[in-house]
């Protein structure tokens, strides 16, 4: 009876029983509404059969939570009690209801911009790992180096923007090389210092069984610095993630951040918070993805 009784169970009843509630406004979206709420319910009661961790069923409960009190915050001062600007401010129902309807148009944008993204990430992965590991590895490098990152990698790297809209010949060579360089510097940073921090006894105890140069790199330098290496990964991987955006926003026709850019533009901004909704699930799903994978590489320090 406990279990019944917890914050998410409360909170999908309590947006049931809103929905009871006259509208003060001419409200298309209930129907939606309640498909969404409903559907979040059943993949939270999905979680709670399927999970046998009790930390993850009580995460899982509170996220839950946490997303029907802004869903029910949301209806509340919008189409139940009006306060807030209708066209700033639309009702939930519309959002999921343009959500449905622009799928096709978001998931297409999806594909466009993952495209660009990982073309830029991967080629700065390709680049940062590689060079980082040789220069980190030897002291003088990293000595003549190492302050001209600390010039270089702090510049904002939307600041490129225009001059690499205005240099290179198109718009996706443009867009990747904003990405590259967004997420070069993170990767390559963290991966110096990586490499450059390794405990020197390990290094010491290398060299003493007289290993070549390959296995020193890729065998004892490369996995000494993962942790390093990840952790650049996932900030350059965010900053990718932004500079991708803001850079369709400005010369692109198709992406995630022209979608919102196009229908600012037009004032419906219903469809823009439609457009950062679903951006900010993308984002999500690529942090899972990226986190798992760290798990997996790093899961010899367990």
């Amino acid at each position: 009876m406990k279990k019944l009784f917890n914050l998410a169970n409360i909170g999908f009843l309590l947006l049931l029983l809103l929905e009871i509630i006259p509208s003060r406004r001419n409200d298309t979206g209930p129907f939606f509404l309640l498909v969404l709420v409903v559907s979040i319910q059943v993949l939270y009661l999905l979680i709670l059969a399927v999970s046998g961790d009790d930390d993850k069923r009580t995460a899982a409960g509170d996220i839950t939570a946490i997303i029907y009190a802004l869903i029910f915050s949301w209806e509340l001062f919008t189409t139940k009690l009006d306060i807030l600007d209708q066209m700033l401010f639309p009702a939930p129902g519309i959002i999921v209801s343009l959500f449905i309807t622009d799928l096709p148009v978001l998931l297409k944008g999806f594909a466009d911009s993952m495209e660009l993204l990982l073309a830029g990430y991967l080629l700065a992965l390709a680049f940062a790992i590689p060079l980082a590991l040789v220069i980190g590895w030897r002291k003088r490098l990293y000595n003549a180096v190492n302050p001209l990152t600390k010039v270089l990698g702090p510049i904002p790297p939307i600041v490129y923007i225009p001059y690499a809209i205005g240099l290179l010949p198109t718009f996706m060579i443009s867009s990747i090389f904003i990405i590259f360089v967004g997420a070069f510097w993170p990767i390559f940073i963290n991966t110096l210092n990586g490499v450059f921090n390794i405990e020197k006894r390990i290094i010491d105890s290398a060299k003493a069984l007289n290993v070549s140069e390959k296995t020193m790199l890729f065998e004892i330098i490369l996995p000494g610095a993962l942790p390093a290496i990840i952790s650049g990964s996932t900030i350059g991987l965010v900053l990718a993630f932004i500079l991708l955006t803001a850079a369709e926003m400005i010369g692109a026709t198709s992406g995630l951040g022209w979608y919102v850019k196009y229908f600012s533009d037009f004032a419906d901004y219903s469809r823009v918070i439609v457009g950062i909704i679903f951006i900010g699930m993308v984002v999500t799903a690529i942090t899972y993805v990226f986190n798992k994978i760290e798990v997996y590489l790093l899961r010899w320090r367990n």
